[in-house]
């Protein structure tokens, strides 16, 4: 027991937030290129998959619960261990639609039912996993831990991004190519995925420590009621916060061109010419998208936490909101001129993806700056459900949008959406402390 007390962190931290990107780029990026290979129409499939975000936009809800209801190890664990079911599970039903079906671009989604299903499971169990893992993070590691390994735990979470959108494409892709067999090859994939969530899981059965002052409930509240009354404090003063409909605005709008962009990336990367795509294969999507687009992604992050810490949040807001709308220029590109060089199509995909990076820093920062206060954790974790509904409502109508319009003219419609991000940046640049992110 003590062996396991005292476990380096360096045994447990890079696996667990590995571990905790996995589900998450699954449920919410490779379903939408899965269900795309399999046939489905784009409406469709933008709606469900863009549903399967509503357990991160609703975890607040029953995150104290979390706390009173056994322990934090014990919550990432067990949600882990689901996670390796439902993975299981997916390997063993997903559906066989037949090639013509396929190629139609006509599979109903009805197909997927147990897939979706699934899908959703694993949801709600990444959702409480995300809960549990950071709050053990805080723990298990002193403060001056938690700093050291702040640039660990993202590292290795934007590592589990790059293998779940790169490494697990382009072995679907390997396995298409190679086959001809679509949904064998997502199969496999999801196989793939099982096995090595399953390993990781029985590593951190033994090697996830069990700290000292692990225990149910932390803090003053210490049975159902008082987490309860608590909760109700804290969502009651969030909701009297100066300037919250400023601030509720700029959360949904501020992306709303990234939105509708995002959940269209890949159909119109694999779509035919004909149809106004760009016709890559599956591996080329997994190289181009999941991993050059990903590495892009996370140095305009870097680089922009490293540009906000330098002059503040307000200083580097509209150089920020920029960076997020400009670059969709490059997807205008694509559709006008349907390059076929995968040099072009890089270098596009690198340049929208590093604006997004930077220009979400902000995005970011913003929502720290304004759950600033008595509650600014619990405060935090609405803001990120109200992030999470962003993505969401506009992901829901983008298939069925660009069904109707087609790729070109939504991709000018994502153009225009950028008002929307000028707008509500002008409106949030006037209210924002100079000095924030300076001191």
């Amino acid at each position: 027991m003590d062996k396991l007390k005292n476990i380096s962190p360096w045994v447990w931290v890079p696996t667990l937030y590995f571990a905790q990107g996995i589900p998450y780029f699954l449920v919410n990026n490779i379903s939408v290129m899965m269900l795309t290979k399999m046939g489905v129409p784009n409406g469709q499939m933008a709606l469900f998959t863009s549903l399967l975000y509503l357990p991160w936009a609703i975890k607040p809800f029953w995150s104290p619960f979390v706390d009173i209801i056994k322990t934090k190890r014990w919550w990432t664990i067990a949600m882990q261990m689901v996670m390796t079911a439902a993975f299981i599970l997916l390997t063993l039903t997903i559906p066989y639609p037949s090639a013509e079906t396929i190629a139609s671009g006509q599979t109903p989604v009805s197909v997927f039912t147990i897939t979706l299903l699934l899908f959703a499971i694993t949801a709600f169990a990444s959702a409480t996993h995300d809960i549990a893992a950071d709050g053990f993070y805080m723990i298990a590691l002193t403060q001056k831990s938690q700093a050291a390994f702040v640039g660990i735990r993202s590292t290795f979470y934007r590592l589990s991004s790059i293998f779940g959108q790169g490494v697990l494409v382009y072995i679907a892709g390997v396995v298409e190519t190679k086959t001809g067999n679509i949904p064998l090859s997502w199969q496999i994939t999801l196989l793939v995925t099982a096995v090595l969530f399953a390993a990781v899981t029985l590593y951190h059965t033994f090697f996830i420590p069990r700290p000292e002052n692990e225990a149910p409930v932390e803090g003053k509240a210490t049975t159902a009621g008082e987490i309860v009354k608590e909760f109700i404090r804290t969502f009651v003063t969030y909701f009297r916060k100066p300037g919250l409909i400023l601030a509720i605005l700029f959360m949904l709008l501020y992306r709303l061109p990234e939105a509708f962009l995002i959940k269209m990336c890949v159909p119109f990367l694999v779509a035919s010419p004909d149809k106004g795509g760009l016709g890559l294969s599956t591996e080329n999507v997994g190289l181009v998208y999941g991993t050059i687009g990903v590495l892009f992604l996370t140095i305009g992050g870097i680089l922009g936490g490293v540009f906000a810490s330098k002059v503040g949040l307000k200083k580097s807001l509209w150089w920020m909101a920029a960076c997020m709308t400009l670059p969709c220029l490059t997807f205008v590109y694509l559709a006008d001129f349907l390059p076929t060089d995968l040099v072009s199509i890089s270098i596009a995909i690198a340049i929208e993806q590093f604006g997004y990076g930077f220009g979400f820093t902000a995005y970011m920062l913003y929502m720290i700056y304004f759950s600033e206060g008595e509650f600014k954790t619990s405060h935090y974790a609405i803001c990120t459900a109200f992030m999470a509904l962003s993505m969401m409502i506009p992901g829901m109508c983008a298939g069925y949008i660009q069904e109707v319009i087609g790729y070109s003219a939504f991709f000018w419609m994502v153009i225009a959406c950028c008002a929307a991000t000028i707008f509500i940046t002008y409106m949030v640049d006037r209210k924002i402390d100079p000095n924030y992110g300076t001191k």
